[in-house]
């Protein structure tokens, strides 16, 4: 990597802040007290402040029903359960959000920019977008599970 590149990482990563709603408005905004007490400890580690669970730690990496995954900080449907595959990373993956329901930005956390993913309506941290994924979008939506919802169809 180039010095050049690698600075310019290292300055976005400090003018960024540390957490998925630094410079953004969002329709749900709650402050820091509000995020807590609707969260547990790992959501609002994950939601609001960008960590990452461990891998293979979440309950909807063998969920197999038909349904929504809905983001944990504010229900909103984030991904269709249809879009579910098993990347074998030890996080669930889908192949494609709802549309309209994420938005992404370049995250330099660490360094090297990757596509970070959130929830459009609370600026929640789902996880990250690889293009390394299986048809028909061959993306690959790598999501902490503690950042969702699962409500089955009936």
């Amino acid at each position: 990597m180039g010095r050049r590149r690698f600075l310019a990482g290292v300055a976005a990563l400090a003018a960024r802040g540390g957490t998925a709603v630094a410079s953004e408005a969002f329709e749900v905004s709650l402050s820091e007290a509000e995020w807590r007490a609707r969260l547990t400890p790992e959501q609002f580690a994950v939601l609001r402040e960008e960590h990452t669970e461990r891998p293979y730690s979440s309950p909807f990496n063998g969920e197999k029903r038909a349904g929504l995954y809905l983001c944990a900080g504010c229900a909103l449907p984030v991904y269709d359960a249809a879009t579910k595959f098993d990347s074998g990373t030890g996080w669930p993956s889908f192949w494609a959000a709802v549309p309209g329901n994420v938005g992404t930005r370049q995250d330099f956390r660490l360094v090297l920019p990757r596509t970070e993913v959130h929830c459009r309506r609370c600026g929640g941290h789902l996880g990250h977008v690889f293009g390394d994924g299986p048809p028909p979008t061959g993306m690959r939506h790598c999501i902490n599970g503690l950042g969702l919802d699962f409500r089955p169809s009936s």
